[in-house]
């Protein structure tokens, strides 16, 4: 699969940012591992500084899929760490989007997928298995649900109802 850069897709596609069927983003994101560029499909999940269905997750083969992790914009704790991410390069995920913190940053730099976080912290999060699996989450400032497609790069990040064509 050829990669496909946020500019071309929003160029190609305008009357999809007209509708709103495109969206990107707030700028809010810092940049980690090692696949700068990655797609996907969308998978949600919304967890507030706990990391078990995070976990969950990216234990099971991703498909190129994207994790879109809801974690309330909190900056208190890490909700993805190094293991989780080593796991997910390993089952096939494209990427991990997360609403809140991670930590072992040296370790997920050097992992060959892409992810997306407000802030590194090195303390951990819970693990109460609280939260909620394939629901409609609102991250960056836009509204984002189960199986719509995820495209990032160093310029940002797009959403779309559905992949979109170059």
């Amino acid at each position: 699969m050829a990669l496909v850069t946020t500019a071309e897709v929003c160029d190609t596609n305008p009357q999809l940012i007209v509708s709103g069927e495109l969206r990107a983003l707030q700028p809010i994101f810092q940049v980690y591992g090692r696949r700068q560029i990655f797609s996907g499909p969308v998978v949600t999940v919304k967890a507030y500084e706990d990391n078990v269905l995070i976990r969950e997750f990216l234990e099971e083969k991703g498909d190129g899929r994207v994790l879109v992790v809801d974690g309330g914009g909190s900056l208190r704790c890490a909700i993805l760490g190094g293991n989780p991410v080593v796991r997910a390069q390993n089952n096939g995920w494209a990427g991990i989007v997360v609403n809140g913190c991670i930590r072992d940053v040296d370790e997920i730099n050097g992992c060959d997928i892409g992810v997306r976080a407000l802030a590194s912290h090195p303390m951990k999060a819970n693990r109460k298995g609280v939260g909620e699996k394939h629901v409609p989450i609102t991250v960056g400032g836009t509204r984002i649900s189960d199986g719509e497609w995820l495209y990032a790069d160093t310029d940002g990040i797009l959403i779309s109802r559905t992949e979109a064509s170059v």
